[in-house]
């Protein structure tokens, strides 16, 4: 027995298992959300189905009607590219449209916020102080005609006497 050699022991220890899983990762669904799905559910499938079949109507339908197309299409091409152009106009006008719209929007919110007034009570604030500007400036160049005018009528004056004395000087001579 001295001969052999000892056996190793191995010890075993009992696998701790994790309890956690999908349950303990996911929250519990409330009583709420279980009936939203199950009303959801049903109509979602039904919307689902409906289309199916308007799908497969619009199909069946197109079958049937393709050879009324291809006898008919001297007539039906053109209609056809006429409408398809009326939507277009429609569509890019409104388009149009409400980007103007959105574009007067964003002006307005940008004077609003720049002023930290409204446009209306901005423009008259802006008209009133415009007035004020012309109304004085009209009173520096109505002063400023007037001294023109005044030193004018001083220089003629002058000039009329001066020549006045000299007429008298030549008739006398």
């Amino acid at each position: 027995m001295a001969d052999r050699p000892r056996a190793h022991q191995v010890q075993v220890h009992p696998q701790q298992r994790c309890e956690v899983g999908v349950k303990g990762i996911l929250p519990h669904p409330s009583t709420s959300q279980i009936l939203v799905v199950i009303t959801l559910l049903p109509i979602g499938a039904t919307l689902l189905g409906l289309a199916g079949i308007t799908l497969v109507g619009s199909l069946l339908g197109l079958a049937v009607a393709t050879p009324l197309f291809l006898l008919c299409s001297p007539v039906l091409v053109p209609a056809a590219i006429l409408l398809a152009v009326a939507v277009t106009g429609f569509l890019t006008s409104g388009a149009f449209g409400l980007t103007g719209l959105s574009s007067l929007s964003w002006v307005l919110n940008s004077i609003r916020q720049a002023t930290g007034q409204e446009p209306l009570e901005y423009a008259k604030r802006r008209m009133q102080e415009a007035t004020i500007q012309v109304g004085e400036k009209t009173k520096q160049v109505g002063e400023t005609i007037g001294d023109k005018t005044k030193q004018a009528g001083e220089a003629i004056k002058s000039k009329g006497q001066e020549g006045g004395a000299a007429a008298v000087t030549t008739t006398r001579t």
